[in-house]
C-alpha cells in the first residue's frame, strides 16, 4: 500500500488529526509531541487517543509518526538543556506506549562546539536514558543536512550513534529527502548509489519512514529549507524516482513542505498520480 500523508497541528486532539488527513486523501501523518519550539505538553486524554487508534485502524491508516520538538538537543553543552531533551524525551517515550508500534523521530542535536565524536557519545548517552526495557515504540534518527553543528549529516553518524544504543532494536533511520540533498547525498541523479551508500554504512533494514520534501537549495548546500515538491531543486523527476523505488515504496511518506492543508492535499493527488 502506498502510505502518504503530511505533518497536522495535534492542538485540537488525535482523533481530529485522523479526520483530517483522511479529508485530504492522506492515509498517513507525523505530529509533534509537544510545542516544537518550547517544552509544554498538554495532559495526555487516553480516551482521545483510544478513538485515533480505533479510527486508524479501520481505515488502514499507517502507524503515525511523533516529531520531538526542536528544541531537544541531546547532545547540548548546558547541562540544564541536557537535562531537559533527556526528561523530555523519556516522556514522550512512555506516553508512545499507549499506541500500537508507535515510531518516534528526532532531529539527533548539535554539538554546538564540543565537536561530532562528543555529539555521538552524548547522543546516545542520552537515548539509552531515555529508552527502557520492554519498550514497544521504535525511535528515529533522522538524517540532518549538516548545517552548523548539527550532527547526523553523514550517515557514518546516524551509525556511530545506532552502535552504542542499549536497546538498537528499537531504534531505526527517517530519511529527509531536503536533508540528505543539502548534505551532499545525489538523490537526484544517482539515487542507487545513495541508497546503496545507506545499505552499505547504516541498513536498509533500518530504514522506517521517509520526509518527503523539495530543497529551496541545491546539492551540498548544507542549509536545509524545505520547498514545495517540484518547485526546488530535486524536482518532480526524482521525486518519483524515489515513491517508486523498490527499497522506498513499502514506507510512510510524509510531507513537510512549505503549505497549508490545500497545499498538501494537492500534493498528496500528485504523489498518487506519480506512483506507478
Amino acid at each position: 500500500m502506498f502510505f502518504v500523508g503530511c505533518h497536522l497541528s495535534s492542538v485540537k486532539g488525535y482523533l481530529h488529526m485522523g479526520e483530517e488527513a483522511l479529508s485530504i486523501g492522506a492515509n498517513a501523518f507525523q505530529y509533534f509531541s509537544r510545542n516544537p519550539r518550547g517544552g509544554n505538553v498538554k495532559p495526555f486524554d487516553e480516551g482521545d487517543a483510544g478513538a485515533l487508534v480505533s479510527f486508524l485502524g479501520e481505515r488502514g491508516f499507517a502507524v503515525p509518526l511523533t516529531h520531538a520538538p526542536y528544541t531537544l538537543n541531546p547532545c547540548a553543552a548546558a547541562e540544564g538543556t541536557l537535562e531537559f531533551a533527556r526528561q523530555a524525551m523519556r516522556e514522550d517515550l512512555e506516553r508512545l506506549e499507549f499506541f500500537p508500534e508507535a515510531m518516534y523521530n528526532l532531529h539527533p542535536g548539535s554539538h554546538v562546539g564540543q565537536g561530532i565524536a562528543v555529539g555521538v557519545e552524548k547522543i546516545a548517552e542520552s537515548l539509552n536514558l531515555a529508552m527502557f526495557d520492554g519498550m514497544k515504540t521504535v525511535v528515529l534518527l533522522e538524517t540532518m543536512a549538516g548545517k552548523g553543528s548539527e550532527v547526523g549529516g553523514r550517515f557514518e553518524e546516524l551509525r556511530a550513534i545506532l552502535d552504542r544504543l542499549e536497546r538498537p532494536e528499537r531504534a531505526g533511520v527517517c530519511l529527509d529527502t531536503c536533508h540528505v540533498f543539502d548534505a551532499g547525498y545525489d538523490i537526484v541523479n544517482d539515487l542507487d548509489g545513495v541508497l546503496e551508500e545507506f545499505d552499505r554504512v547504516v541498513g536498509l533494514n533500518r530504514l522506517r519512514a521517509i520526509h518527503l520534501n523539495d530543497s529551496k537549495n541545491p546539492l551540498g548546500s548544507r542549509k536545509d529549507r524545505h520547498e514545495k515538491l517540484g518547485e526546488g531543486h530535486i524536482g518532480l523527476d526524482a521525486i518519483a524516482r524515489i515513491v517508486n523505488h523498490p527499497a522506498l515504496r513499502e514506507l510512510p511518506f510524509l510531507l513537510e513542505t512549505p503549505n497549508e492543508l490545500d497545499g498538501y492535499q494537492r500534493e498528496i493527488a500528485t504523489l498518487r498520480e506519480l506512483r506507478a
